[in-house]
């Protein structure tokens, strides 16, 4: 079957990991970007963003909504991996039917 790149198991598995990741990558992003303080440790700055900028509060809020940002790009391709999967599934199903 033409465009049939992985078995149905793999597929299910695909769809299950990437609406999980969909889920908590989307979540991840909101909060990131509402700049909670529970997730300053998995913000990338360092000393010079205190010290070198006059209004440091400004520099990390910035840097929460660049990683926020990616949270979102990540989901959107593991959205995209679940429609990979999905149709993958389909194909599967279609095949099944075929008569050879």
């Amino acid at each position: 079957m033409r465009g049939l790149v992985c078995g149905p198991k793999l597929a299910a598995c695909g769809i299950v990991l990437s609406s999980w990741g969909v889920i908590m990558l989307a979540l991840l992003g909101i909060f990131y970007t509402t700049h909670s303080a529970v997730l300053i440790e998995d913000v990338p700055f360092t000393e010079e963003d205190f010290h070198n900028d006059p209004n440091p509060p400004k520099k990390i809020y910035e840097l929460y909504t660049k990683v926020g940002y990616n949270c979102f790009i990540a989901a959107g391709i593991y959205f995209l991996l679940g429609l990979f999967s999905f149709c993958q599934m389909h194909l599967n199903k279609k095949k099944e039917y075929l008569v050879h």
